[in-house]
């Protein structure tokens, strides 16, 4: 990349001005055209800066944040290596933004975000890579399961929280076909499981996982009408009238009943 392009990109990235940010990316572009992706570096940390942009701060850079996720994702799967790098920089808004970045480059990204995650020693390390997985849109996401499941039973209420959301987001890709019985069995012990937990954000997760089950075709008439009546009883519809006392756990079985 020549330098005087790479000061004009950079010095454009860096405005304040989100029209000198747009015109900052269409350089980017064009030079991503001109280099080639695997030869474009340079403007890949450039580009990568953009994550740390906070939405809520600065909504009118929003958008800017959108093309810029979709412009790395365009340079193909040899930026996760990259990607998962700059996931410990610490910083959530782009950590965020990386997840996302990782999960839409889809079923390539599966084998990588795997071997990271079992590298991993560190929890919140762990968590934006099962988020990321999450953000994945392939069948194959299948063989992620058993760490989503492993998560869900974490004695970290962090890892927690994300193998439980992680679960019902694997289900929406998973053919029910493809999907073991004694798979399908552990997903429902797990969650149900989950159902109990002391956080109210992993009740609420567990139920909207359980809702997703039923309905993508998981679960046969006698598991349906069972999840039925555990959602009446979290609602305190049933002859207990002992409802869940959160409410977002109360709003998530009311949308899963609709899936019973």
């Amino acid at each position: 990349m020549k330098e005087k392009a790479q000061r004009s990109v950079g010095s454009l990235l860096a405005s304040e001005n989100p029209e000198d940010v747009r015109k900052g990316l269409e350089e980017a572009k064009r030079e991503i055209t001109r280099l080639g992706s695997k030869e474009a570096r340079p403007v890949f940390e450039m580009v990568s800066t953009l994550f740390y942009i906070d939405p809520l701060d600065r909504p009118d850079l929003a958008p800017l944040l959108e093309e810029a996720i979709s412009l790395l994702v365009g340079f193909g799967d040899w930026v996760i290596p990259f990607l998962l790098e700059k996931l410990d920089d610490g910083d959530m808004k782009a950590q965020m933004a990386i997840a996302t970045a990782l999960g839409r480059l889809g079923a390539d990204a599966i084998a990588p975000l795997t071997g990271a995650y079992e590298a991993a020693d560190d929890e919140e390390r762990r968590a934006f890579i099962l988020f990321a997985m999450g953000k994945i849109k392939s069948p194959r996401i299948l063989s992620a399961l058993p760490l989503a499941l492993a998560a869900a039973r974490s004695s970290g209420r962090e890892l927690r929280d994300t193998g439980t959301r992680a679960i019902g987001k694997f289900i929406e890709s998973i053919l029910p076909a493809e999907l073991p019985d004694e798979a399908r069995e552990e997903i429902l012990r797990t969650l149900q499981e989950k159902l109990a937990d002391t956080s109210p954000g992993i009740r609420a997760k567990a139920v909207r996982s359980l809702g997703k089950l039923a309905r993508f075709g998981f679960l046969g008439e006698k598991e349906r009408a069972q999840l039925k009546s555990t959602l009446l009883l979290i609602l305190g519809k049933d002859e207990a009238y002992d409802w869940d006392r959160a409410y977002a756990v109360r709003r998530e079985a009311e949308e899963a009943l609709n899936y019973v």
